[in-house]
Formats: C-alpha cells, sequence, structure tokens
C-alpha cells in the first residue's frame, strides 16, 4: 500500500497532474510501472516541436523556433544550429536528485537568446504537507559513478584533459545552468578501439581540453554504468567515442544542440564546439542578463526590505520612546499628585491636630477657671499674687492663703498666655522654685502670704 502511493505521489510530481483518480488510471493501465506510465504520459503529450525526427542525427531534428513555441517561449531568431528534443528516463533524474513537487520544475533555457525560469531546477524541493520527496535511488549513486570515472580518467590521462566533474548527470545540468554554460557530454566505451586515440589525440588535447574547460561544464561517464548507459540510450548513441553539447530545457527534457560519432581530429571537435557556443552564446548572454536583472531586482528588493525596517524600526524606536516619555510624565504627574494630596492630608490632619489640641486646651482653661472659684475680697486671709510673663505681661489675683500652689498654676493655665505647658512659677527674693512637687502647699506654708510675686520660668 505504501509503494502504491508513493508510486501515486511520483508520478503526480513530475507530470503535474493533481487529479489522483487520472493518475491512478494511467498506472493500472501500465501495470503500475512507474517509469513506463511516465514516459507513456510524456510522449503522449509532446508536441510537434519535442517529437525526434532523426536518432542519428541532430540536424535533422527540429529547429530553435519550434522547441521554444512548445515550451510557451518566445522563438528565437533563427539560429542555424538545430536542436533536438531528448526527454531523459525517469531513473536519470531521480536517481540524481530526486522528485521534485508540482510546484517545483526543471529550469529552462529558451531557444534563441530568451532564458526563462521555473521555480527551480529539478533538486530537493519538498513534497505535499512540507515533506521532502520520496526517492527511488539514492543520492549518492550517481554522483559515487561520476566519481570513479573522473578518478579513472585522470588515472589514465594524468596531464591535460577537460575538467570532468563528480557529479551526476542532473548535477552537472544544474552547475551548467547555474554557471550560464553548455554542458559538454563525453561518454566513455572502454572497450572500444577507437576510444584511447580519441581521448588522447583529440579530447585531451591542449587546444580542445582549454576550450572545452573555459567555456563548458564537463560531464563524463562510462556506459558499462548505470547512469552512463542510460545516457547512451537517452542519447541514442550509435557509435563510439561519443560527445554531446546539451543544455536544459523544460521538464525532464534536455536540448541536443550537437553531437559527434566516431573518431574526429582536435581541429573538428574544436571547430564544432566553437560553432556550437558561437550559435548558442544569444541564449546565454540572455540567461545571464535575465538572472543579472533578476538579481538586481532582488537586491534592490532587499535593499527596499531593509531600508522599510530600518524606517519601521526607527518608526517604533521613536513611537516607544514617545510612549515611554508619556508615560514618564504621567508617572511623575501620578507622583506629584499623589505628594500633594498627602501634604494636604497632612496640612489638614495637622490643622485638625491643632485644632482639637487648641480646643483640648481652652476647655482646660475653661474649667480650670471654673476649679478657681469667684476671686475673693481683701482681706487678712486673703493673699495678693502678681504674675510675671516672658512677655513681659502682668496678671495678678487674690487667693486664700489656704489656696493651694496649684490654684496658681491652675490660674496661670486659665489666661491662656502661655503656648507650652511644662514651666515653673519662681519666687525673686528669695528665690524658690515652685515645681510640680511643692504645688500641695499652701500660699501660706510656702510663705508667699500675704502677697506675692512670681514669674513663669520656662523649662
Amino acid at each position: 500500500m505504501v509503494d502504491v502511493a508513493d508510486k501515486l505521489a511520483c508520478f503526480q510530481a513530475v507530470t503535474g497532474l493533481e487529479d489522483p483518480d487520472l493518475c491512478t488510471e494511467i498506472l493500472q493501465a501500465h501495470g503500475w510501472d512507474l517509469e513506463l506510465a511516465i514516459s507513456s504520459f510524456t510522449s503522449s503529450n509532446q508536441s510537434s516541436a519535442s517529437t525526434i525526427t532523426s536518432d542519428s542525427d541532430p540536424r535533422d531534428s527540429l529547429d530553435p523556433t519550434q522547441s521554444a513555441s512548445s515550451s510557451g517561449l518566445v522563438p528565437a531568431p533563427n539560429p542555424s544550429i538545430a536542436w533536438k528534443l531528448v526527454t531523459l528516463p525517469f531513473s536519470v533524474i531521480s536517481g540524481s536528485l530526486g522528485l521534485v513537487s508540482g510546484a517545483v520544475g526543471l529550469g529552462l533555457w529558451a531557444a534563441g537568446g530568451v532564458l526563462s525560469y521555473s521555480l527551480g531546477m529539478i533538486g530537493l524541493g519538498q513534497g505535499r504537507g512540507g515533506e521532502s520527496s520520496a526517492r527511488l535511488v539514492s543520492v549518492s549513486a550517481a554522483a559515487s559513478e561520476a566519481m570513479e570515472f573522473v578518478a579513472a580518467f585522470e588515472r589514465d590521462y594524468p596531464t591535460t584533459r577537460p575538467n570532468f566533474v563528480g557529479e551526476g548527470f542532473m548535477d552537472a545540468l544544474q552547475r551548467s545552468r547555474n554557471s550560464f554554460k553548455l554542458l559538454f557530454v563525453y561518454l566513455h566505451s572502454p572497450d572500444h578501439p577507437d576510444s584511447p586515440v580519441f581521448c588522447e589525440r583529440t579530447l585531451c588535447s591542449e587546444a580542445v581540453a582549454a576550450f572545452v574547460n573555459e567555456n563548458f561544464v564537463a560531464w563524463g561517464a562510462d556506459i558499462r554504468a548505470s547512469e552512463g548507459f542510460k545516457m547512451s540510450n537517452s542519447l541514442k548513441a550509435s557509435r563510439f567515442p561519443f560527445c554531446a553539447v546539451v543544455m536544459p530545457t523544460t521538464n525532464q527534457r534536455i536540448a541536443l544542440l550537437q553531437q559527434v560519432e566516431g573518431p574526429t581530429s582536435p581541429e573538428e571537435m574544436l571547430t564544432m564546439l566553437q560553432k556550437v557556443l558561437e550559435e548558442s552564446s544569444p541564449v546565454l548572454v540572455a540567461a545571464r542578463l535575465d538572472a543579472e536583472e533578476r538579481r538586481n531586482n532582488m537586491r534592490l528588493r532587499e535593499e527596499q526590505d531593509a531600508a522599510y525596517r530600518a524606517a519601521l524600526e526607527a518608526d517604533q524606536a521613536r513611537e516607544r520612546q514617545r510612549r515611554e516619555e508619556q508615560e514618564r510624565l504621567e508617572r511623575e504627574a501620578a507622583e506629584a499628585e499623589q505628594k500633594r494630596k498627602e501634604e494636604e492630608e497632612a496640612h489638614e490632619r495637622a490643622a485638625r491636630e491643632a485644632a482639637e489640641k487648641e480646643a483640648a486646651r481652652a476647655r482646660m482653661r475653661e474649667q480650670k477657671a471654673l476649679s478657681l472659684g469667684d476671686e475673693p475680697e481683701k482681706g487678712p486671709s486673703v493673699t495678693q499674687v502678681l504674675v510675671r510673663f516672658p512677655t513681659g505681661e502682668r496678671k495678678e489675683r487674690r487667693f486664700h492663703s489656704t489656696a493651694t500652689i496649684q490654684s496658681v498654676y491652675d490660674y496661670v493655665d486659665s489666661l491662656g498666655c502661655l503656648e507650652v505647658e511644662d514651666y515653673s512659677l519662681v519666687s525673686n527674693f528669695p528665690r524658690v522654685t515652685y515645681g510640680r512637687d511643692k504645688q500641695s502647699l499652701s500660699l501660706k506654708e510656702a510663705g508667699l502670704h500675704p502677697q506675692a510675686s512670681l514669674f513663669v520660668e520656662l523649662n
């Protein structure tokens, strides 16, 4: 059940069909053979532009104008080089980079100077739900074969040689796309008698090797290896040594720009490479310009986004500063209001306490005045008392000689002339202090009869 679901997901990812019922019917019609179903679907959907009319000579195939039209691209101004669209087997695509979701396809190059990109080359895309698409073949298998070929070729031809990349075909195709170069393909047949001479005298000649290394991405494979064998079938290699120049196009197809089969001199090889490079240069130049424009646009957007973010952060910082200042002012105002209220309450409380205290003193003075009774008339048993205050004020009153010194204190308190309560009554001649300890003595007992002069001394 898992295998069926994986095959259905893979078929939808490669073909772009979203109807699961239709995909299931197609797979069932091909006995759930995934590669056969994909090959049949792509073959039935290719227009006349993708039909290969010749299996041996690429110059009998479709011209670039038709190819561009079939890909939905703008036609090129009729370059003389002929194209042939080659559909890659599903195993080469999935074996090199894995499957891609329906939203991501192989980046495409226009046929005559216009480069149009899909969302990206077939790569490690994400499938539905954000999960990576399942791979049918290990990613490292094709790369491992490529590295083994490069190691063997360098061992056999250690001096001058093309710099073959140690990657699978799809990775090399991606590299050529990213560097805006064509892909030079060499399929090596170790058992063919012409291979050693071709490699030594033509492929590894200084002129050819230097031209390939400077202008192409070079990829080679041993046809005895899995990917080399599949590519020889896809490119319909009938004779060896076999060289080809290709470029990526739509979906799982590549454009075969030129191929060389059989023994070839360095001069012929160099002429062919120069011609295909010259006639394909509008495509590469347009691709590079288009990519540069997109990079500039992306950089401009990034700069605009950065400027917007900086302005937004500055606005946010100013707003935050304004809010903090406002909060500070509000906090200070609240603290000042709280302090004002506290001071006001303290003043009110002090005033209230003072009023209460004054009222208490007034009551006390009234009570003490009442306790003194009426002032007696002059007589032998009446004592005349003069009281002098610190302010110079004088008060005089008559008391019964039997009245106590406390009565004099009560008299002074009842007058309200003092703001303090702690004081003493003192006589001058002789100087005697009549403190609280003598308040129970009568005036006569204290020696103040028949008259006394006392002054108030504050303690």
